[in-house]
């Protein structure tokens, strides 16, 4: 195991990229001793972690048809997008369950992001066992107005890329003096301010919580700012990125499964372009 951070982006189904870079990096052994995920990147660090080769991938692709699995109609019937009686029950304990014994036997510490909606501020909740700790992966992949606020151990949460996107300098103050950090956006992107219409309706949906609104309206200054200290790390050799080229076809919520596809290999194609850098960098494995 390499002692070195494992930073993963969210993105919704653009995080397909990550599930073939992490794939990559299973069919070459490579473990890192502590990873931080968020939204997409949290839903699949969890199969990483299980080391079940293909099980992000497939649970991409496979569900694209269930009309209650991820759509609208799900939302209006029951809050959320991403339905979460399929999405984090039916799917990870009966149609593609985790592998538990596999995950327990990894020997770092994985922490799954979410933001606080009273605070504003973002947790990283160690995730211990994914069948306890499952509420905090749903917590930290659950969109504002795409799914109900979170409760754990009498707090309310939502995803963690509203205050803490890329948790480079959280993992950096852990003290991992390396990072690998896998990124969804394509080089060269900058995040645009969230539209009007989107903020009006944050801010009546969580009226009681005006921490969100203030979130939401500043995520893009937030980022870009992240983005501006990740590539700072890189050239002081704290961190290591991987992210797509180009822009994808895929959206945050995509139903085209040969979309989705031509990304992940493209996640498992540039991982495999890294190979030999990122085996520089990392240097000398440690147990």
């Amino acid at each position: 195991m390499y002692q070195a951070g494992l930073v993963l982006e969210g993105g919704g189904m653009k995080g397909v990229y990550t599930a073939g870079v992490l794939d990559f990096f299973l069919d070459k052994n490579i473990m890192l001793s502590s990873v931080y995920g968020v939204s997409a990147g949290a839903c699949h660090m969890c199969s990483y972690l299980s080391r079940q080769r293909g099980r992000a991938r497939d649970v991409s692709v496979d569900y694209l048809d269930d009309k209650m699995y991820c759509s609208f109609r799900s939302l209006l019937l029951t809050g959320d997008l991403f339905n979460v009686d399929i999405a984090y029950d039916l799917i990870p304990n009966y149609l593609a369950p985790f592998d538990h014994e596999a995950y327990r036997q990894y020997q770092g510490k994985a922490y799954s992001v979410v933001t606080n909606i009273v605070t504003g501020l973002p947790e990283y909740l160690r995730v211990r066992d994914l069948k306890k700790d499952m509420d905090m992966i749903r917590a930290s992949a659950s969109l504002p107005l795409m799914a109900r606020n979170v409760e754990i151990n009498g707090k309310l949460y939502l995803d963690g890329g509203i205050s803490d996107s890329i948790p480079i300098a959280k993992s950096i103050l852990d003290g991992n003096r390396k990072n690998v950090v896998v990124l969804t956006k394509e080089e060269g992107y900058v995040r645009k301010p969230t539209d009007k219409t989107s903020l009006a309706l944050i801010k009546a949906r969580y009226a009681k919580y005006p921490k969100i609104y203030e979130l939401m309206a500043n995520r893009h200054n937030a980022y870009n700012e992240t983005l501006d200290y990740l590539y700072r790390q890189v050239d002081a050799g704290a961190a290591y990125v991987i992210r797509p080229k180009h822009p994808s076809k895929v959206g945050r919520i995509e139903k085209n499964r040969e979309n989705l596809l031509e990304l992940y290999q493209e996640g498992y194609d540039e991982a495999a372009e890294h190979y030999e850098s990122l085996m520089e960098y990392l240097g000398k494995e440690e147990n």
